[in-house]
């Protein structure tokens, strides 16, 4: 990218995403051609599909499970045209990295309840997350009645209008008495340490603004 259409991007992207200082949104436009580059992915527009996706989800920032990183990839995905561009990768990260609680908390439940049409977790849902989640924590054979006890336990603690799934309301206010509330159903954000590993990384480039 030459440097006049690098600095009319990161001008665009910068008011938009305010987390960031525009040198740090230059950085990761780079760092996004760079990855698009190696990932030699071949779509009509420039951008990383799910396989690419998912393989940066795992190398840098340490996710394992395939479920969830098809679900971020969709969360991140926000126009649906199953590529993310370099807009999406910006503001992504700069929830990952730099969100606020409520950010977290807006992103984390998009990934849960992305099937769902009313905006709201299921019950079924719950169940397939959580049998997802406990398989990769431990591959032995959860038995169903072991994960419906444990879905019961999750709609009690989170579920406060008691109509058998989770809506964002619930699901707020139950992270914001419990954060441990908030990637119950599974890892969906990065750890704190990968962050500023990540960040060291992306941000060698000394600040000059």
């Amino acid at each position: 990218m030459d440097p006049r259409a690098l600095r009319k991007l990161v001008e665009s992207i910068s008011k938009t995403v305010k987390s960031f200082k525009k040198y740090e949104v230059e950085c990761l436009i780079i760092l996004f051609y760079d990855l698009v580059e190696k990932a030699d992915v071949r779509l009509d527009n420039v951008g990383l599909d799910r396989v690419a996706f998912r393989r940066i989800l795992h190398a840098l920032f340490g996710m394992t499970d395939d479920k969830l990183m098809n679900r971020v990839f969709f969360a991140f995905d926000k126009d649906s045209d199953n590529c993310i561009n370099v807009n999406e990768w910006v503001k992504g990260l700069s929830v990952f990295l730099r969100g606020t609680l409520e950010e977290k908390l807006k992103f984390c439940f998009e990934v849960y309840y992305l099937n769902g049409d009313d905006g709201c977790i299921s019950e079924e849902e719950i169940f397939d997350l959580l049998k997802n989640s406990l398989y990769q924590q431990s591959p032995e054979e959860e038995t169903d009645e072991g994960i419906k006890e444990l879905v019961d336990i999750t709609l009690k603690k989170m579920d406060y209008d008691n109509d058998g799934k989770i809506s964002f309301a619930d699901f707020e206010k139950a992270v914001k008495e419990d954060r441990l509330m908030m990637e119950v159903l599974g890892q969906c954000l990065p750890k704190s340490e990968i962050c500023l590993s990540f960040e060291a990384l992306a941000f060698r480039h000394i600040d000059t603004s």
